[in-house]
């Protein structure tokens, strides 16, 4: 998948992989790629809530944050334990340089074979797309760090199955609005000459966001699913392959160009072509999407509630101007979600208020104790006075103190 793994645009997607599944598929989240990150048992909830709230099945969180000597080893053998028993497998957002060096030395990358081996589906989208192949692009070190353009060796999980490739998500990215960042944000100019340090004659298989490229190895097809298209690019030019099409896997291996379908790789001075209504739409959508669950996370109601009113405003500008009720639906289904994430967090406040409530009582009451048996009675009295002010009753009782809250 090229992005989108946690949107509504991936959901019949990810329901379609799971109903060619024997039984009831187990799923799992491996939740790597954004161990370093902060809120990575956030991203592994949401995508836990996501399965099963839009794609209506169970999915358990396999969680292998780091391989560091002073991590957890029952959590890597907890890991193991869930991956090696998954039917289907999601990897997705983090940082695909920072996945590989946790997965060297590890179990991890076995593990993933063996669940396609087994007859499994392995779902690897966005950054953990950069790793399937046999070189992955370091994105967030020459883009965000500013490193020279480089290579380093990937997973090659594909190249286990005769796919030698090198897999690049996000290839018709547009976030830089007055910059090219297609490519995974790297631009022509600088993915070309990326494209020239690779070796002679290995393909690089270019995912659209929001699109994915299943591969089928018992039936040796390909299929695309989704609002974009593939591109397969070789030095011979490069081959589109647009939503819904299917293709024989021996395209892949051989990296093989069919002369009908060739295109001129894009040239190094180009800037972004002009968009049409569905590229110029997803881009507003997802950063409105990231700012209502950057105000969720942070707590911000006005930010996550200035997010969603923007979000509904593009919805209807949308459905006004746009004739393809496709992206209309799935940008609905999109704000529903957040619409449920704002319900979920609502329900979760309460319990938390009361939780750091009780331990704020609680510690100014030890404190009041403190007082009385120290004979400090009007320091006590004043203590007990100001929490009354705030609407806590305080009762002192044979068994000691009792507290409620009292109307405002």
């Amino acid at each position: 998948m090229g992005s989108g793994e946690l949107t509504a645009t991936m959901v019949e997607v990810h329901k379609g992989l799971l109903q060619q599944l024997p039984g009831t598929p187990r799923a799992v989240f491996l939740d790597t790629p954004a161990g370093f990150q902060l809120n990575v048992d956030q991203i592994s909830a949401r995508a836990a809530d996501y399965f099963q709230t839009r794609v209506r099945h169970p999915l358990t969180v396999a969680s292998f944050k780091s391989n560091m000597p002073t991590s957890d080893d029952y959590d890597h053998l907890q890991a193991n334990r869930v991956l090696r028993q998954a039917d289907f497998v999601l990897i997705g957002p983090g940082s695909p340089t920072y996945a590989l060096r946790q997965w060297q030395q590890s179990p991890v990358p076995d593990l993933l074979a063996d669940c396609v081996i087994t007859g499994g589906c392995l779902v690897a989208a966005s950054a953990a797309a950069l790793t399937m192949g046999r070189f992955t692009l370091p994105v967030y070190e020459i883009y965000k760090v500013g490193q020279d353009p480089h290579w380093i060796d990937g997973l090659d999980l594909l190249g286990r199955f005769g796919l030698n490739l090198v897999v690049v998500p996000h290839w018709n990215n547009a976030e830089g609005g007055n910059h090219d960042t297609r490519f995974c944000f790297m631009g022509a100019t600088r993915f070309d000459a990326m494209a020239a340090m690779l070796p002679q004659g290995l393909p690089v298989l270019g995912l659209d966001e929001h699109t994915a490229c299943i591969l089928d190895l018992a039936a040796d097809q390909a299929e695309v699913k989704g609002i974009g298209g593939i591109t397969l690019r070789t030095s011979a030019g490069a081959m589109t392959v647009k939503s819904g099409d299917r293709f024989a896997l021996s395209v892949l291996r051989e990296g093989s160009i069919t002369p009908n379908r060739i295109v001129e790789p894009p040239e190094s001075e180009s800037v972004p072509p002009p968009t049409d209504s569905n590229q110029a739409f997803w881009p507003r959508a997802h950063d409105l999407e990231a700012r209502f669950q950057a105000g969720l996370d942070q707590g911000d109601a006005r930010a996550a509630t200035n997010a969603l009113l923007a979000f509904d405003r593009l919805v209807w500008q949308t459905q006004q101007g746009l004739e393809d009720e496709a992206v209309v639906a799935q940008a609905r289904d999109t704000l529903r979600d957040m619409i449920v994430l704002l319900g979920n967090q609502m329900a979760a406040s309460p319990k938390l208020r009361d939780e750091r409530l009780t331990s704020l009582v609680e510690a100014l009451l030890s404190l009041r104790q403190k007082l009385r048996r120290e004979a400090q009675w009007d320091a006590a009295d004043m203590l007990r006075a100001a929490l009354s002010a705030i609407g806590i009753q305080v009762e002192d009782t044979p068994d000691g103190h009792r507290w409620h809250l009292t109307s405002p």
